[in-house]
């Protein structure tokens, strides 16, 4: 049976029409920017092109060129169709509403190479049921969103761009400024919110000059400490694949003649890294060294990591054991400093489990704080164990990484294999998160500095270091922290530049 349709909305670009699903419209696929292709790729995203007639939005765009299989295992599901042309967004809004609504814009994770907006867990018709316009958005992966080789070099007149990604995430924004009041949304209270290289990404817009105005709040899930990728190695490896498909001297017409499905099949060294290029015009400088200087966009931030996020490592190569034997070797930290701050650790597995974990994760959330508090900006810090009952054999050391984003859309019943699981205990704890951050979408500068929820939470302001758990020891819970592993923190956040790398 067909999907009830929402009335015709009017663009710029041309008249659309969605679907209704339990009185939440909804539009997928929609073009932001002009396809990438042929003379585009590896250029800034420009403007959408004009439709004729009325474009039925009822099916999700194309997602970027990527390894289908890794984003079914670990990426959230089936990315679907893959095209170089790739810049589509999808839209959920409550029906009827009374506009504006706030807007909350998610950028998916990923390490920068899979992924899509229009994965299951991602769904937005939950949080728009809260009251607030989901945007979700497809951008630029692997060498065809971070790319630099000396050939491309010049090309934009408006200076160096090797981060094309975030150049795509910048003109997905820029979508929503223009055209969200079509929708029922506030284009002055835009939330961006994303999860490990989607907060990677928030973290890089913060940091961008190019993204200033665009968005008014930012929530970072589970985002990282590695280091940016500098240009200069960002060169060499450019130079490196055009050599490994033959070509010595590359021109930039024959690196855009290559096929796009292509830089998806590379493997290490030749594949991209979990971050961006720093020394752009979009990155100028490395994002931690302006949190370290607290010259970020100023405005509210909401951040957090899961009490497992050492299970992402393995993915990336990294053996957690080995982390702490070649402290044991080289003396790195001070492996006796690490013991006493670690107290009752099983074994180097263990060990390299939370330190990893700590350094590499959660002194980010600590970092940003910081950074939040210089600037007299509030920060909500979270930490994450929830664990689904049914789940606890699978995951007995925590939440892994990713675990919280089905949460925070309150999509447990909608996204497998949890839906044929989750009892009405996960289900309700799932909605008492993402009340949470439907909460810190509605708030404004100048609100008291206290998210509603089952425990207020309250922001870290200066002088304040606060955290809220969401969930005690995998099990369900809510409690107030103060200065949550704060010695660790400080330790970690003095050497993290020099220790986190995927060597």
């Amino acid at each position: 049976m067909e999907s009830p349709r929402t009335q015709i909305v009017t663009l710029p670009q041309g008249q659309l029409i969605g679907t209704l699903e339990k009185g939440i419209a909804a539009w997928r696929g929609i073009p932001y920017a002009a396809p990438p292709t042929g003379e585009g790729r590896w250029r800034a995203p420009r403007p959408a092109q004009a439709w004729q007639g009325v474009r039925v939005a009822d099916s999700a765009g194309p997602s970027c060129w990527q390894d289908a299989e890794s984003c079914r295992e670990v990426g959230g599901g089936d990315p679907g169709q893959f095209s170089e042309d790739c810049l589509y967004l999808n839209v959920w809004a409550p029906q009827p509403h009374a506009a504006p609504l706030p807007v909350m814009v998610w950028l998916h994770g990923g390490g920068f190479t899979i992924g899509a907006g229009s994965l299951p867990p991602y769904d937005g018709g939950a949080l728009a049921a809260r009251g607030a316009v989901l945007v979700t958005v497809n951008y630029r992966l692997g060498h065809l969103g971070f790319f630099a080789h000396p050939a491309l070099q010049g090309e934009d007149s408006l200076g160096q761009t090797c981060n094309f990604g975030l150049l795509d995430q910048i003109a997905a924004l820029e979508w929503v400024r223009d055209n969200i009041a079509h929708f029922g949304g506030d284009p002055e209270n835009v939330t961006l919110f994303g999860e490990s290289a989607g907060a990677r990404s928030v973290l890089s817009l913060l940091a961008s000059p190019l993204a200033g105005g665009l968005f008014h709040k930012a929530v970072v899930q589970s985002a990282y400490t590695l280091a940016d990728v500098s240009l200069d190695k960002a060169l060499i490896q450019g130079v490196a694949v055009a050599q490994h498909f033959g070509l010595e001297d590359a021109s930039a017409d024959q690196l855009r003649a290559l096929p796009a499905q292509a830089f998806s099949r590379l493997t290490s060294p030749l594949s991209i890294g979990p971050a961006p290029i720093c020394g752009d015009r979009v990155l100028p400088e490395p994002m931690l060294d302006v949190f370290f200087a607290a010259r970020q966009h100023p405005m509210p931030v909401l951040i957090g990591s899961n009490s497992d996020e050492a299970s992402v490592m393995s993915v990336f190569g990294v053996d957690l054991e080995q982390q702490i034997q070649r402290m044991r070797r080289e003396s790195r930290v001070g492996l006796g400093l690490i013991k006493m701050l670690y107290p009752g650790g099983r074994g180097d597995l263990e060990l390299g489990r939370q330190v990893c974990r700590d350094m590499a994760f959660t002194t980010m959330g600590f970092v940003v704080m910081q950074a939040q508090q210089r600037l007299g900006q509030p920060c909500w810090r979270y930490w994450f164990d929830y664990v689904c009952e049914a789940e606890h054999a699978t995951y007995p050391n925590g939440a892994w990484h990713g675990n919280e984003v089905v949460y925070v859309f309150d999509n447990l019943q909608r996204t497998p294999p949890a839906n044929e699981y989750a009892n009405a205990r996960d289900i309700a704890f799932a909605g008492q998160v993402a009340d949470y951050w439907a909460a810190f979408a509605r708030y404004r500068a100048g609100d008291e500095p206290l998210l509603p929820g089952v425990v207020p939470w309250p922001a870290s302001v200066r002088g304040a270091d606060r955290l809220l758990r969401l969930g005690i020891n995998s099990g369900v819970g809510f409690k107030i922290e103060k200065r949550f592993m704060r010695t660790r923190m400080a330790l970690f956040k003095r050497v993290m530049k020099h220790h986190v790398s995927l060597d």
